[in-house]
């Protein structure tokens, strides 16, 4: 009777634990995917002519839904390690990564504010630094995940300081 209990109680941990993963990633990709949809036509940028190191939009939207996954998987790791809690701003950091990466598509995509989307960039990049850097104090694979977004944020804030002088 009792390892019946147990096992129950081990069931439904990790019924909790597979929910709060799924929103954890989902809750970022569907921003991704949102701001995608509501702003990646990119009609502007698909006409401008472009040096041959410029992405395709295709592999900019998936790279950027590429990105959004990792950052809320490795936020995740995070969580359940509990390095969200206490005295740490890794939260307030993440939260303020996920706002400024998916605001490049209208600032480059539909409003052309080239200077912006640099300054955005910048910004973004700094706060996902920093974000590896706290999730490298709570949970090494998180920060392994960062590690591609880092230089996903980069290559946005190369692109969209060469936009500028297009």
């Amino acid at each position: 009777m009792a390892s019946q209990t147990v096992n129950e109680t081990k069931k439904a941990q990790a019924k909790r634990a597979l929910r709060s993963l799924a929103v954890g990633i989902a809750v970022p990709l569907i921003l991704t995917l949102t701001i995608i949809i509501l702003f990646g036509s990119g009609r502007k940028y698909r006409s401008l002519v472009k040096p041959f190191w410029f992405a395709p939009l295709w592999f900019i939207h998936l790279a950027t839904l590429g990105s959004s996954f990792f950052m809320g998987l490795a936020a995740w790791l995070v969580w359940a390690d509990g390095g969200f809690q206490g005295e740490s701003d890794a939260l307030s950091l993440y939260v303020a990564q996920v706002s400024l990466s998916i605001v490049w598509h209208p600032l480059v995509l539909v409003m052309s504010a080239y200077w912006l989307a640099s300054v955005s960039c910048l910004v973004n990049f700094g706060t996902l630094f920093l974000c590896y850097l706290r999730f490298k104090k709570v949970n090494p694979f998180a920060k392994d995940l960062a590690k591609p977004c880092l230089v996903w944020a980069a290559y946005l804030t190369l692109i969209s300081f060469k936009l500028i002088f297009l």
